[in-house]
């Protein structure tokens, strides 16, 4: 009897492991359960990082955030206070004894100082608007951000008084500005950011800078405390030179300001080096182009001796920090749809540090993520793998191989199975280029099996995907697709030529790079060629609308929030300004065929596939117009359609959870109402 009681009890326990081992595909709503970490400081001394925790509320279907801080040895993993309420922007005074950082209150965000030693917490500001760029005086006495001053609106006429109780309609708003709106936050309100300095301790915050110009980015103190450097854009008829900025500095006690900058194009990002004589920023001469890299210049504290110091690398340079020595600085990079960090020295010799620094991009596989480096050389950054968003990554001079302090999904992705993704190369039919791409097989896959092509477009043009976590990827592999996202020739991580050849060519040869990997994927035999989708969004649904009207190869495409006429939507979108000459020759007047050329519409009457059409109801960047045009278009001809148009979304289409599960929802319905039974 005993032994029966045994055996029936090892039954159970194997029972028992086999279930809990078993998993399954990404769910719909598993996206409320996703978090991931974005902005980790490091401390001065190497023991602790703080960083930003981000999750979602199914409740109110928004996204929330909290500071949180562990030990570099993966220990003590708290949150910082216990405050429920939106934290950000942590940065460790420089002894290390306290951590500023902004919160959410009933009045817009303030100042809060938080105190290592005993946990105490205090409120330091009471502010007008919202502060950023939040940066510590080298003596730790003070804090310097930026924030928004407001101005009064023109007025045209004063309209007469109304009677007492009566119920007008609202007075007209009046616009004079070239820049009055933006996709996300819609009409901007009139003002200028301006940079304050305010006691630590709390106090009365101060404005050092003055003028009808915003002044902002990042900040950097000189080492006595007496300036701040940083860039604006304070050159005559600003607003019309909206590609361009320059470095400055202010001195804090009189607001006198110096222009230490002269060039056309961009300068910004100014660091001053630690013994406050040399000053490096990113910037270049713009050439008005498509795309230009970012490039790493060192200066003189004064201005003289200016000289770029990343020619060897063609990459756009971001996020550059001095070494404690001053001999160089650490930088990031994106190689090839992976984000890097590395080092370089004043002599332009670059050492790569870390690969995969990214995660912050939760929809699609997006470059983004931080890091923060201390005197010591102690790196923390954001770490993304295909199988995980950002988690909080640590590394040291003597310990170089990265190291993953937080495992923030581990309770969700330990009962997951996602699709595995490669990585693909092949050759481009138009120049013989190679081309970069992913693939992401559905969970569970079988080899030898042909699976229905879901190709992903991404946006931009000018950006890049790579191998980093995406939930739409994810799931719409969980639902059975081999799903293809290429990078063409436009896309950045590739060097300057690579993203510039879509130059007055947009939609371009592109397009046939998007295509020869499909034809690459057939070749491979991995995909049902009579079983291919196609989607994208914003740069990603022009390529969708370009390939459906080029060819008929695709069951169905679903076609989000794109550009359909660079006539109509060059003049109405919030960035109407920025288009001509860096996109297409002259503005719509001047070059009528030129823009009709490249306009997806013109190849409306080709299109054979059914087709859905998504949009956000708020878009500002790919207004609800340009959809609109193919949706009736496509009625018009009588191609099998659909107008999605989603309540409340901007061209962050998919910003809301809920929003994401939509988009991902529609795109799915829509292919399987074509797709071909299992074979």
């Amino acid at each position: 009897m005993k032994k029966v009681y045994v055996f029936v009890l090892a039954t159970l326990a194997f029972q028992l492991a086999a279930g809990q081992s078993q998993k399954s595909v990404l769910k719909d709503l598993d996206i409320f359960e996703l978090e991931y970490a974005s902005d980790p400081q490091i401390s001065p001394n190497g023991r602790q990082v703080v960083y930003k925790r981000n999750g979602f509320d199914i409740m109110k279907d928004r996204s929330k955030a909290s500071l949180w801080i562990i030990n570099t040895d993966g220990s003590n993993h708290q949150k910082l206070t216990q405050r429920e309420v939106g934290e950000s922007s942590a940065r460790w005074s420089p002894t290390g004894d306290r951590i500023a950082f902004t919160s959410r209150t009933d009045e817009g965000s303030e100042l809060y100082m938080y105190w290592t030693s005993n946990g105490a917490l205090a409120r330091v500001s009471q502010l007008e608007k919202s502060p950023g760029s939040l940066t510590w005086s080298p003596d730790g006495k003070w804090l310097a951000f930026t924030m928004k001053v407001a101005a009064k609106p023109p007025v045209i006429v004063k309209g007469p008084k109304k009677p007492k109780g009566a119920k007008w309609a609202d007075s007209p708003r009046i616009t004079d500005r070239l820049k009055h709106e933006a996709d996300g936050s819609g009409y901007i309100a009139p003002g200028f950011t301006h940079i304050f300095v305010i006691p630590a301790d709390g106090g009365s915050p101060r404005q050092i800078t003055s003028g009808d110009f915003n002044h902002g980015g990042s900040l950097s103190w000189t080492p006595d405390g007496s300036a701040i450097y940083f860039s604006a854009n304070r050159v005559e008829d600003w607003e019309y030179r909206f590609r361009n900025s320059e470095i400055y500095k202010v001195n804090v006690s009189t607001g006198k300001i110096d222009a230490l900058t002269d060039r056309n194009g961009p300068d910004y990002s100014p660091k001053v080096s630690p013994n406050g004589k040399q000053i490096a920023y990113l910037g270049f001469e713009d050439k008005v182009q498509a795309f230009q890299v970012r490039k790493l210049q060192i200066m003189n504290a004064d201005g003289s001796n200016k000289r770029t110091i990343s020619n060897n690398l063609d990459r756009s340079v971001y996020d550059p920090v001095w070494d404690a020595d001053g001999k160089g600085l650490y930088i990031s990079y994106d190689d090839k749809g992976n984000s890097k960090i590395a080092h370089i020295s004043l002599s332009g010799k670059v050492t790569k540090l870390a690969d995969n620094m990214g995660g912050t991009s939760l929809g699609r596989p997006y470059a983004g993520g931080s890091f923060s480096v201390n005197k010591k050389g102690d790196v923390a950054f954001t770490q993304s793998r295909p199988s995980y968003p950002g988690e909080v990554a640590y590394f040291t001079k003597k310990q170089k191989r990265p190291r993953l302090l937080t495992h923030l999904n581990e309770d969700l992705f330990s009962h997951r199975e996602l699709g595995k993704v490669e990585e693909v190369w092949y050759k481009s039919s138009v120049d013989g280029r190679d081309i970069q791409g992913w693939i992401v097989k559905p969970p569970f896959y079988q080899e030898g099996k042909k699976y229905p092509l879901l190709i992903e477009n991404h946006g931009g043009p000018i950006l890049n995907y790579g191998d980093r976590f995406s939930a739409e990827i994810q799931l719409y592999a969980a639902s059975g697709y081999l799903v293809f996202y290429p990078n063409p020739r436009g896309s950045t991580s590739y060097g300057e030529e690579f993203g510039n050849l879509l130059y007055n060519n947009y939609p371009g040869e592109d397009y046939n790079d998007v295509m020869d990997g499909v034809d690459h994927l057939l070749s491979k035999g991995l995909i049902d060629k009579d079983q291919l989708y196609v989607t994208g969004g914003s740069a990603g649904g022009i390529m969708t609308a370009w390939i459906i009207g080029k060819n008929n190869r695709f069951k169905a495409a679903v076609v989000a929030k794109p550009v359909m006429n660079w006539i109509s939507k060059t003049l109405v979108a919030d960035n109407y300004y920025g288009y001509a000459n860096s996109r297409y020759p002259g503005q719509p007047w001047e070059n009528f065929e030129g823009y009709w050329k490249f306009s997806p519409i013109s190849l409306v009457g080709n299109i054979e596939t059914p087709t859905m059409v998504m949009v956000g109801l708020n878009d500002l960047r790919t207004p609800p117009s340009e959809a609109k045009q193919l949706y009736h278009a496509l009625k018009l001809r009588k191609i099998e359609t659909v107008l999605v148009e989603i309540p409340g979304a901007s061209h962050g289409i998919a910003r809301r959870p809920s929003q994401l599960i939509t988009k991902v929802a529609h795109t799915l319905a829509w292919f399987e109402k074509f797709r071909n039974p299992e074979k």
